[in-house]
């Protein structure tokens, strides 16, 4: 098999507010300790955000409604939250205001959402998505707000000193399922969006393959909205079973759009030889394995990579009695959606680091002084203890804030998603490697 390498990425955009999408180069542990203190960054103090007994104002956005990705489910889940924590009597007595922001997968739009936090007070972003990190994070930073969880879609989360991600985002999810594939698959092929945020998945799910001794991928581009793939179902079938006694896999992270691809892909792969599929969470979740006709279906099989445990776990039964106290009948918030998912993690950060303040002021700056200050964050089991720091064990390869490294490998069986393995994997070692300064 012949593969192209991609070139090398840059992941080391955004930080002190000067984002750039083509920047090249090596981020240094000491550029970030340079701008720990955020006034060289030009950062100021954060909007007070409450003390005594005045509200907290936080903010929740995402996409909905639009052509491409759709989360609706997170700032859905955000005010089902709020309306929650305040029936408990809110946060150490504080009632907490959630603002919800739909950014419709528009750089203006995201920007306007940040300029909607700031003006608005917030002392966080919560459990957000945005594919426009270049666009919202230079008004964060401007302000002094710290970005809590969010879904790890761009690189910035994970160089940006007002980021605090609780997940490993693509960086994990791809370098996991490389991981996973380079035992058991021919030749690979990875359909990605042909968007800046596409451009980083080809080096990161190589960095896992690569590590179990496989070639590269075929990296092939696909436009993010398309309404039908079969020619691109085509192209990666005629790419992937070139041998029939070696049979390849087809890995689509389309988002939202990975279905379409998978309906394409049903129908195109009758006249091909026997092939896998594989894909991460986010990209496909037990609704749509089900939508696409579970054990007959094409994810069959498939190896899908998640950052946390499987929905039945019980770890997640403070979240599902939140749903069902707040939010039962609202079909956008599904329990299994690692958006959602995600959502309830970084709420339960906010949570703690409100709670560590006591009595005193709540603001941008006291809570980021609390995150950066070695606060460590139980979430009961879902992620490892999290804390961030500004030299962590991913710093010199240009992810200073990725602290959570782990990621579940589960595979569709029977038409059910259920974990592959016993363990979570750690991917440090692969991501270390990885060629992606």
């Amino acid at each position: 098999m012949t593969g192209r390498r991609p070139t090398r990425s840059s992941f080391l955009r955004g930080l002190c507010g000067r984002s750039r999408a083509t920047r090249r180069g090596a981020l240094s542990a000491g550029a970030l300790v340079a701008c720990a203190s955020l006034a060289s960054c030009g950062v100021v103090p954060g909007a007070t955000g409450g003390s005594g007994d005045d509200p907290i104002t936080v903010m929740t956005w995402a996409p909905a409604d639009t052509g491409a990705t759709n989360k609706p489910g997170m700032p859905a889940f955000a005010r089902a939250y709020a309306r929650w924590i305040n029936a408990q009597g809110g946060i150490n007595g504080r009632k907490l205001n959630v603002l919800t922001c739909n950014d419709h997968n528009d750089s203006v739009t995201a920007a306007k959402c940040a300029r909607r936090a700031v003006k608005e007070n917030a002392v966080a972003v919560v459990g957000s998505y945005s594919q426009h990190a270049d666009s919202f994070f230079p008004v964060l930073e401007g302000a002094g707000i710290p970005y809590i969880g969010g879904y790890g879609i761009t690189n910035t989360e994970f160089t940006s000193p007002l980021s605090y991600p609780v997940n490993g985002g693509q960086p994990a999810l791809l370098a996991g399922l490389g991981s996973a594939l380079a035992d058991t698959c021919g030749p690979v092929t990875l359909v990605r969006p042909d968007t800046i945020a596409g451009d980083q998945l080809p080096v990161l799910l190589d960095s896992g393959l690569t590590a179990g001794g496989h070639e590269p991928s075929h990296d092939q581009r696909a436009e993010e909205d398309a309404t039908e793939y079969d020619g691109q179902s085509e192209r990666a079938l005629e790419r992937t079973t070139t041998d029939p006694t070696e049979p390849g896999c087809v890995v689509p992270v389309l988002g939202d759009r990975t279905g379409t691809f998978m309906d394409s892909f049903r129908r195109a792969r009758t006249d091909y030889a026997e092939v896998r599929t594989a894909t991460v969470l986010g990209s496909a979740d037990q609704t749509t394995i089900n939508a696409s006709g579970g054990a007959t279906g094409p994810y069959e099989g498939a190896y899908v990579t998640g950052w946390y445990p499987a929905a039945s776990d019980p770890a997640w039964d403070g979240m599902k009695k939140v749903i069902k106290e707040e939010a039962f009948g609202d079909n956008s918030i599904d329990a299994a959606d690692a958006g959602v998912q995600t959502t309830w993690i970084a709420y339960t950060v906010l949570k703690e680091v409100v709670e560590s303040l006591g009595d005193g002021e709540v603001s941008a700056g006291t809570v980021r002084r609390a995150l950066d200050g070695g606060l460590k964050v139980g979430t009961g089991g879902l992620t490892p203890t999290l804390q961030w720091t500004f030299a962590d064990k991913l710093a010199s390869v240009g992810f200073p804030r990725l602290v959570n490294t782990e990621v579940t490998v589960q595979v569709v069986r029977q038409g059910r998603l259920v974990s592959d393995r016993e363990d979570a994997v750690d991917t440090t070692r692969i991501l270390r490697n990885a060629d992606v300064a």
